[in-house]
């Protein structure tokens, strides 16, 4: 079994990814991305979980780390998180691919892994790289649309209007200030109001123009 190269240090903020083994599409629907969405919420416990967990009257109870913006692609995933408690980030990624992956391969009557390894994690060490970061996984749906949108787009509005309506990012949860699978505040606060963070977004944009 692969092992991991990080270890995660308790108050430490880390973007974590994986995608698809052989960039294999893992969300081929909209209830593949509301069923990985669910499951953000309810592995984030420090109870254990079923399949029947899955109502929306799941009450979790404390929660193990603590969330500050994702994104779903249809081979891939990004979540920025920070290390509430000690193995927290280790036990919510268990959990979640694994009750995911079973889902999945259950559906499509599969078999076999699911990702590519064991999931990755970069430690943002940095206040910078951690805006960065905010960015980053907001703007990652542009490639939908555009997927060399960093070297040649002329219309930023528009991939901003795309990125907005994304419906599998935290974006929407910031933008209407309605969180439920976001939790930050551990994190540092970049963006005081919702349109704070549409002009990071924009000025990223358009810089790349």
């Amino acid at each position: 079994m692969a092992q991991r190269k990080q270890t995660f240090a308790t108050g430490e903020f880390y973007h974590l990814y994986n995608r698809g083994t052989d960039k294999r599409i893992i969300f081929a629907n909209k209830t593949d991305y509301d069923h990985f969405l669910n499951l953000m919420y309810v592995c984030n416990t420090t109870r254990s979980i079923e399949l029947r967990d899955m109502g929306k009257n799941f009450e979790r109870g404390e929660t193990i780390v603590n969330i500050g913006a994702y994104c779903l692609m249809p081979n891939h995933f990004h979540i920025l998180v920070h290390e509430k408690i000690d193995g927290g980030i280790s036990k919510y990624m268990l959990k979640l691919m694994t009750s995911y992956s079973m889902y999945f391969n259950k559906k499509y009557d599969r078999t076999g892994k699911l990702y590519e390894g064991v999931f990755k994690s970069s430690h943002a060490s940095s206040d910078p790289y951690l805006k960065y970061l905010y960015s980053y996984i907001h703007l990652n749906p542009a490639k939908l649309i555009d997927k060399n949108w960093r070297k040649k787009t002329r219309d930023p509005l528009k991939l901003l209007k795309f990125t907005y309506s994304y419906p599998y990012s935290s974006i929407m949860e910031y933008a209407n200030s309605k969180f439920t699978i976001i939790n930050h505040a551990q994190f540092p606060a970049f963006f005081k109001e919702p349109s704070d963070q549409k002009k990071e977004l924009f000025e990223w944009l358009d810089f790349e123009c």
